[in-house]
């Protein structure tokens, strides 16, 4: 009898491990992608795709206009759920296959109005412009079109399949990384809930408008002149910071077609190339963050919608919003549009109404395919002159021996405030001025040091025509990087690696020496061992050391007391991206007024940092582990909730090394989202990976085949006229 059981057993585990098979071959397996044999495609001519062991696709083809329309279809290929979530992230969709609780996400966006901004933009497109998202809508569709009922496994899994792409939903990718790169309204709040009851001249001490900020997503760009190099030509280094994600933020490509030979990463769901090289030029971005936001307070009729302006009543315009909700009634409400844009909020008897750059009629364009092309620096900064946002430092570096940077976007001219909190907009006495000239904006061209650097620190000079104001980073990363550039000479490619993955805080080891010199003035002898730790710490944010981690909670509390004192009732609201400088200039000069008692400041800070510290690592500080604190984990946002297995699917949980303050600015949610190196004297010797891999497919070989040389801070050839091809297909013209 028992023996039977166990052949009924093994029957039933056989047939479901063989039914296990099927599943995982015909959702999962079926959906990867073909990259050889023959194609037949709406273009005007042959075309190739050959596919290097990265999976990285370079596109030959007979038209501009082909090589775009193969990018959408490649790019749809590998990330067409990754697009998709995309657009729906950005227009406030995703409750429509999530369910509830997506849906305040959803409604943030649709105040923002993302897909009507981006309808509007559609309209006012350039000619080239729009040709060119056609072309890459028709490869994205002509994918989907190909593949209904064979679709990458979340679609099966949510139950739903993609709707045809358009050049609204590239527009929108767009503005989604706009308005990752320039949402600072929320902040206006934020020092606005401050200032209410809290000591005014301390709330302002602790949202410096010019001085400089640390806020994130932050990125390092730089370009170093034949003087100091190996070879004698420019070599251009760029690692944008912004949030991990599965699959990458950028999706590796190279176009080649008459006129058009880029290689880079793009972004998925636009066409070109976003950060890379073609044969002459080479180029790189940080984000510029100069304030493109600002809140107006409306005198505003809720009732009606009416509201004042210079002394006369002009009317609203009523936007009413229908949210699917997966499972459940759709989910109506109203959105209020003044002439300064959305209505965001409404509290006590005041309408709080956002403009923003983006949102700007006629205000996008997409020049990056002039950028793909050009070949000096003229007609670089002719395109970048038109390229509205959001705000970038653009790093440049040509064949010829040439170094350059140049600010771009529209950043409005403020004639009366600084835009650092909401504003009346009833007066009229606060509007924008149009935008700062191209011509005036921040710009470099061969600096006699041979470097150019640019880490999100402030680039405009104090006298500067117009008022400035952002979320300038303080110059932590640029001052160390530019250190390091400057402690040597012949500087090759691999060698700048070392850089962007240097973990030095100058400020953390500062704030570490703060702590130490306040226990000796005070002879407290309480923590010792933690003081003793910090006391000839070499300042490197290293995962597996203790002394981060307690340079770190000690900011933490550091935080917590200066922002009571400067405002008891609302400290909470006080958050990390700006306490750093803040932090360091009041260490520096110790004002009376903040705290008659510095060191004892200092002192309860370690107390309080070490006894919060103990609850999570252990009563043993010397071996606590800072990694464990800067832990990082990327989940696939639907397979990791398949049971069992969907975890396998996940990065992490992984210990890392640097922090806000270092080159290599990691926190728990973001960091470097690629390392790009050109070497303008060898296209063959410039490197570049991602952080994860190629494809958002979870069987795809390209799945996360970067990772570890990511995580090791190596890095693969980006191979351009050499390219070793691991697949080939052919695309032929469809009859």
């Amino acid at each position: 009898m028992s023996s039977r059981i166990v052949r009924v057993f093994n029957i039933l585990v056989a047939i479901a491990l063989l039914l296990l098979a099927v599943a995982t071959y015909y959702y999962a397996w079926r959906p990867l992608p073909q990259v050889s044999g023959d194609l037949q495609a709406p273009v005007s001519g042959p075309a190739t795709i050959t596919r290097d062991a990265l999976g990285i696709p370079h596109i030959q083809a007979a038209s501009v206009e082909d090589a775009i329309f193969l990018q959408g279809f490649v790019t749809a290929q590998d990330r067409m759920f990754q697009m998709d979530g995309l657009r729906r992230f950005a227009a406030g969709e995703l409750s429509e296959i999530i369910g509830p609780g997506t849906l305040e996400t959803d409604k943030e966006s649709r105040r923002l109005r993302m897909r009507r901004m981006a309808e509007e933009h559609v309209r006012t497109l350039p000619e080239a412009d729009a040709k060119m998202l056609a072309a890459y809508a028709r490869g994205v569709n002509f994918w989907i079109e190909t593949h209904r009922g064979n679709l990458p496994i979340e679609f099966t899994l949510l139950r739903y399949d993609p709707r045809p792409w358009s050049a609204v939903d590239s527009i929108l990718a767009g503005l989604q990384m706009y308005r990752n790169l320039t949402t600072s309204w929320k902040s206006e709040v934020e020092k606005e809930t401050m200032l209410d009851g809290g000591d005014r001249a301390k709330v302002l001490e602790l949202f410096p408008s010019r001085t400089g900020q640390e806020v994130q997503p932050g990125s390092n760009a730089w370009a170093v002149a034949g003087a100091h190099t190996a070879s004698g030509k420019p070599i251009l280094a760029n690692d944008p910071h912004l949030e991990f994600g599965l699959a990458s933020v950028w999706y590796q490509i190279h176009l080649k077609a008459p006129d058009l030979d880029v290689e880079g990463v793009s972004l998925p769901g636009a066409p070109a190339v976003i950060v890379g090289h073609n044969r002459r030029i080479a180029w790189g971005v940080t984000n510029l963050e100069f304030d493109v936001q600002d809140l107006y307070q409306e005198k505003f009729d809720v009732r009606t919608g009416r509201y004042e302006f210079q002394g006369k009543l002009e009317q609203a315009r009523l936007e009413r919003e229908v949210i699917p909700v997966k499972g459940q009634t759709p989910v109506t409400f109203d959105n209020w549009v003044t002439r300064h844009g959305p209505v965001m909020a409404i509290e006590n008897g005041r309408a709080l109404a956002l403009r923003w750059t983006a949102a700007d009629p006629g205000s996008f364009q997409f020049p990056f395919l002039e950028i793909n092309r050009a070949g000096s620096w003229d007609e670089f900064t002719k395109a970048l002159s038109r390229f509205p946002g959001p705000g970038q430092n653009f790093v440049y570096a040509d064949v010829d021996g040439n170094i350059g940077y140049h600010a771009t976007g529209h950043l409005p001219i403020r004639r009366t405030y600084d835009g650092d909190l909401p504003v009346d907009g009833s007066s009229g006495q606060n509007e924008w001025d149009g935008y700062i000239p191209f011509d005036q904006l921040p710009q470099s061209f061969n600096p006699p040091t041979g470097l150019i650097v640019t880490a999100n620190q402030n680039p405009f000079p104090g006298e500067y025509a117009y008022r400035v104001s952002g979320g300038f980073a303080m110059p932590y990363r640029s001052n160390q990087i530019r250190a390091l550039l400057k402690a040597k000479n012949g500087w090759k490619p691999e060698d700048m690696l070392v850089v962007q993955k240097d973990v030095y805080s100058s400020f953390s080891q500062s704030l570490a020496k703060h702590v130490v010199a306040a226990f000796n003035a005070k002879k407290d002898t309480s923590q010792k061992n933690a003081v003793d730790l910090l006391r000839n710490w070499n300042g490197q944010m290293e995962k597996g050391t203790p002394q981060p981690l307690i340079a770190a909670l000690v900011f933490q509390q550091l935080r917590k007391a200066v922002a009571g004192r400067a405002s008891p009732k609302h400290a909470a609201v006080y958050e990390y991206q700006m306490a750093s400088p803040v932090i360091d200039r009041l260490l520096r000069e110790r004002p009376k007024d903040w705290f008659a008692d510095w060191d004892q400041v200092l002192v309860k800070a370690l107390n309080d940092a070490i006894e919060e510290g103990r609850h999570v690592n252990g009563g043993n500080v010397g071996s606590w582990d800072y990694g464990k604190y800067n832990e990082l984990t990327i989940p696939n946002p639907v397979v990791s909730k398949i049971p069992l297995v969907g975890r396998y699917f996940n990065i992490g949980p992984i210990a890392m090394s640097g922090s806000p303050t270092t080159v290599k600015q990691t926190t728990r949610r973001l960091g470097p989202s690629m390392r790009f190196i050109a070497d303008l004297s060898n296209w063959e010797q410039s490197l570049n990976n991602l952080t994860i891999g190629e494809s958002g497919q979870i069987l795809s070989g390209h799945y996360r085949d970067q990772w570890d040389a990511y995580y090791a801070g190596k890095s693969f050839p980006l191979q351009f006229d050499k390219v070793e091809a691991k697949s080939v297909l052919k695309v032929s013209v469809k009859p």
